[in-house]
């Protein structure tokens, strides 16, 4: 199981991105699915917070072909877009 910490550093960059759109799509992830994850997944989700705003919102959307080390189970989670309650 992750740490508090990092959890928590992770949960703000995930809703402080930038744009409301990015907050709403990887906040909104993160607050579905962060009670879940081991530290792989924790790991993958913070690579993701490392992408510029406009491609992980791509990735997500599927317009754009996720770099080799993002693409797994989490993305396809991430491409659901099911988790955004506005």
């Amino acid at each position: 199981m992750p740490d508090q910490t990092r959890l928590a550093r992770a949960r703000f960059r995930a809703w402080h991105r930038g744009t409301r759109e990015a907050d709403y799509m990887i906040g909104g992830f993160f607050d579905r699915y962060h009670s879940t994850w081991s530290m792989d997944d924790l790991a993958w989700f913070e690579a993701l917070l490392d992408a510029d705003d406009v491609d992980a919102m791509a990735w997500a959307l599927g317009t754009q072909e996720p770099p080799e080390h993002l693409i797994g189970p989490q993305l396809k989670l991430l491409q659901q877009l099911d988790y955004v309650t506005i």
